[in-house]
């Protein structure tokens, strides 16, 4: 059976690909956008224009929050370029927004459906508003699968990954509602890179859809050289949705997840108390053994298989036309 969806979203190059493997293996119930790698608008042009050229129209997207919970808007969108999607012009999408807020839509759902996940791979505005808004939907939720943090560096600042960075003090309240979390944070996703080899297995798919992935990975993967000096761009945000599908794919330990909301230096980090963490074995005693440390809040993904990953993720590149 498949797992039910909710994917919360600021697209984005890797946004795209997370909402194209959720579009074929998961049951997904809808898309929220979030501000986050642009302006909402524009995130949200974004996400109705993936679902055109993939022909997952169906499914509803909904606009969310323009704005974090307490910090002035801030906008850094080079690494996805102006439009939060550049590399190709792709036409200007026909298919309307659903009508409402993402939050109700968020709250609503959960509410009306049994078993919901929800994959969010942006800032957590959206979701820590549904859950100081209704609160019991806690409970209803099955897990969140969250693409942000890292226990180790960040991107945005030394210690402070972008998604956490844009909005601390809402993803302090996700982190701390008590549903079950999973967390793909960056010294996780950048095992996972869009090297050259993996390219060309999307080109020779030959659809129209692995040309417009095609087109739109090779400007990210440029960005990417240029700042990082990587051989691909990592592709942060299916890996959310591959956790969900596979859970094989991914080592993780269990830990307590904090977010440092501030520090002068380190606000948006995720302090991941990682003490208790017996090695070699990977295997973790669960916590609660150190004194001053707290019980697990996050199961913190450490090590992907890639090679598998992208085999899932080319899959389902190749089940679109």
């Amino acid at each position: 059976m498949k797992r039910k969806v909710i994917i919360d979203t600021d697209p984005g190059h890797d946004d795209m690909m997370a909402i194209l493997l959720a579009g074929q293996y998961c049951e997904l119930l809808g898309i929220t956008t979030v501000n986050g790698n642009t302006y909402v608008e524009r995130v949200t042009q974004n996400a109705l224009k993936i679902v055109e050229f993939s022909g997952l129209t169906s499914i509803p997207v909904v606009r969310g929050a323009a704005v974090p919970l307490i910090e002035p808007l801030r906008q850094s969108p080079m690494g996805h370029g102006l439009s939060g999607l550049d590399g190709l012009e792709l036409p200007e999408p026909s298919t309307p927004v659903t009508p409402g807020h993402a939050v109700d839509f968020i709250i609503d759902t959960v509410r009306a459906v049994s078993d919901v996940s929800i994959v969010a791979i942006g800032p957590l505005t959206n979701l820590a508003l549904a859950l100081r808004c209704a609160p019991e939907i806690a409970g209803r939720i099955v897990e969140i699968s969250l693409m942000g943090g890292s226990a180790t560096v960040g991107n945005s600042a030394p210690v402070s990954e972008s998604n956490i960075a844009v909005d601390p003090e809402a993803a302090a309240i996700v982190f701390g509602s008590g549903v079950p979390i999973k967390m793909a944070g960056l010294h996780l996703t950048r095992q996972a890179l869009a090297t050259p080899e993996r390219m060309a297995r999307i080109r020779a798919i030959g659809t129209e859809t692995s040309r417009i992935v095609a087109g739109l990975l090779d400007w990210y993967n440029a960005k990417s050289a240029a700042a990082w000096g990587l051989p691909g761009a990592a592709l942060h945000d299916p890996i959310a949705v591959g956790w969900l599908l596979d859970p094989s794919l991914i080592e993780s330990v269990k830990a307590h997840v904090d977010v440092e909301l501030h520090g002068k230096r380190t606000r948006g980090m995720t302090v991941c108390d990682l003490r208790f963490l017996r090695l070699p074995g990977g295997s973790s005693s669960g916590g609660g053994g150190i004194r001053g440390s707290l019980p697990p809040n996050a199961e913190i993904g450490m090590k992907i298989d890639a090679d598998r990953f992208f085999d899932l993720l080319i899959g389902a590149v190749g089940r679109y036309a």
